[in-house]
């Protein structure tokens, strides 16, 4: 009977809270499981995501992630905590591994580490106008049409969310999404949702919230790194120059406090770093 390697990490933590970040399990060498177990693994660890490490012939490593429910092309966190476990394979290999490509359905993508702090670069962005109104869209995530700013918009650096910017703080800690709007308005693929909400707390601090479908159930993200790619896309098409930094601030309402750190550069390339934590490690058996 295989047994499968596992690591799992906590990904935009904070310094000295071992617990704080946004969990991930990370398989070290997937060769030889199918899509379906792939799945039904990350339905048993249960987590926002689960990744699998491949050989590639065109990365460091080929990596495929899953939610308990379906694939993703490209996730932030997962990223970031992959590399941070290959690194450590490679290194012990006798390899350095601080610059890392990582091989996609979103693409090549490439990250680097100083220390433990990973930073990717994200895909150039897409975008396209939203077609729900400000009142269906307030609608949606149990707000007043008055705590919804303009304008909200479909961004795409990867995996395609729906960004949409509140007016205040106190307007995304109010949110309280109806699944059956967010299917209507918020929907990428039938049974499958992704909205991120946020809001400026100062000049360069952002206080954000995502939330997204598990089965018909509305689950909210602790930190989501392909949304803060997005976030940067969303700002170059709303007007802001770049250079751009902000730091995020989200999970707090699910009891995990994360930070993610977004730059958009002078080439309007979006960069999103965080801290990883390596927490466990341990294998599964199977059949």
């Amino acid at each position: 009977m295989p047994d499968y390697a596992f690591r799992l990490v906590n990904v935009f933590a904070r310094p000295g809270e071992p617990f704080s970040g946004n969990p991930l399990c990370v398989f070290e060498a997937a060769t030889g499981l199918d899509e379906r177990t792939m799945q039904a693994l990350a339905l048993q660890f249960n987590l926002s995501e689960t990744s699998f490490i491949f050989p590639s012939d065109r990365g460091d490593a080929r990596v495929r992630i899953f939610t308990p429910s379906f694939e993703l092309p490209f996730a932030g966190h997962p990223t970031l905590g992959t590399a941070h476990v290959l690194r450590a394979l490679l290194t012990e290999s006798g390899k350095n591994a601080d610059d890392l490509t990582l091989d996609l359905k979103a693409g090549l993508i490439p990250v680097r580490a100083q220390g433990d702090r990973w930073t990717l670069r994200a895909n150039p962005p897409k975008t396209r106008a939203v077609q729900a109104t400000r009142d269906q869209l307030a609608a949606m995530l149990g707000l007043q049409s008055t705590d919804v700013a303009d304008p909200a918009l479909w961004v795409d650096t990867g995996t395609e969310q729906l960004i949409v910017p509140l007016v205040s703080v106190a307007a995304v800690n109010r949110c309280q999404p109806s699944g059956e709007l967010l299917q209507r308005y918020a929907c990428v693929q039938p049974g499958r949702y992704l909205v991120y909400v946020f809001a400026h707390s100062a000049a360069n601090h952002v206080h954000a919230r995502m939330f997204f479908s598990k089965g018909s159930s509305v689950i909210e993200d602790p930190a989501t790194g392909s949304a803060c790619a997005n976030l940067g896309g969303y700002l170059l098409q709303t007007g802001t120059a770049p250079p751009i930094v902000r730091t995020i601030e989200q999970g707090s309402h699910v009891q995990r406090p994360c930070e993610l750190r977004l730059e958009v550069d002078a080439q309007r390339q979006s960069l999103v770093s965080g801290l990883v934590i390596e927490l466990a490690r341990g294998s599964v058996r199977l059949p």
